[in-house]
């Protein structure tokens, strides 16, 4: 990962303006909203939908407590938690694109019940302190411009005993793979996002934008650094992905 002057933030392999880059990731994600789904079955091979069923039997959702889903997206990590039992889920998202496509397919699979859709910066989580016993955040701290701030704020609303638990692309373990990880984000999956999405540049940016990520090790610093103790990390596929959780005591 690249530091940055603290006027500027990464955008894939770009350097911005700080103020811009939430800008340009909106446009990404009002882009590839209508083929969200699709598109993330085709660059993970499906195998997303694994890395989200064990991030979320992880959570370990109780009907007593409320989640709060930071750049939750369509939905996937909010209705899986509602499936397994959770009470309370707020499901938010920066992008009110994303949210509409999540709250037709909430209608669809009948689970509107419990399920709140709120339009939140997560860098500026409009919740009180201590108001909510578990938040997640997956595949979407990577797009947030100031990561630090994200984690500070998922602390404050923490209640003391609730967890922290991020799901997102980190770095890979297994050398002999990375280049053929490399071929597939930066070869492969522009090409799926031109033919399926018809959008090659907004495909291009999630992948320079995994690189640019902190890695495993990085990320848990920043966790501490924000004041959540008892930290771990668990890699899945390599390191492909990571969960790092993190508990406010």
């Amino acid at each position: 990962m690249n530091d940055t002057p603290q006027d500027s933030a990464d955008f894939g392999y770009r350097t911005v303006p700080r103020a811009e880059k939430a800008g340009l990731v909106r446009e990404v994600f009002e882009s590839v909203a209508p083929r969200y789904d699709v598109m993330n079955d085709l660059m993970s091979l499906g195998v997303h939908r694994v890395w989200k069923r064990i991030f979320v039997n992880a959570i370990g959702c109780s009907p007593r407590e409320t989640l709060l889903d930071l750049a939750g997206g369509t939905g996937d990590i909010a209705f899986l938690a509602k499936e397994r039992g959770a009470g309370r889920v707020i499901l938010t998202d920066v992008n009110p694109a994303m949210l509409e496509v999540a709250q037709k397919r909430a209608l669809d699979r009948g689970l509107a019940a419990g399920l709140d859709f709120m339009v939140v910066d997560a860098e500026h989580i409009p919740l009180p302190d201590r108001s909510v016993e578990k938040v997640s955040i997956a595949f979407g701290l990577r797009n947030c411009t100031d990561k630090d701030a994200v984690l500070r704020e998922a602390r404050r609303v923490l209640r003391p005993g609730g967890r922290f638990h991020c799901l997102e692309f980190s770095k890979l373990e297994i050398a002999a793979l990375v280049p053929l990880y490399d071929a597939w984000s930066f070869k492969a999956l522009p090409e799926i996002g031109a033919r399926v999405a018809k959008d090659r540049d907004s495909y291009e940016y999630l992948a320079e934008s995994i690189r640019m990520f902190p890695d495993q090790e990085t990320l848990a610093g920043m966790m501490e650094d924000a004041g959540m103790e008892r930290v771990e990390v668990r890699n899945l596929s390599g390191g492909i992905v990571a969960i790092h959780t993190g508990w406010r005591l």
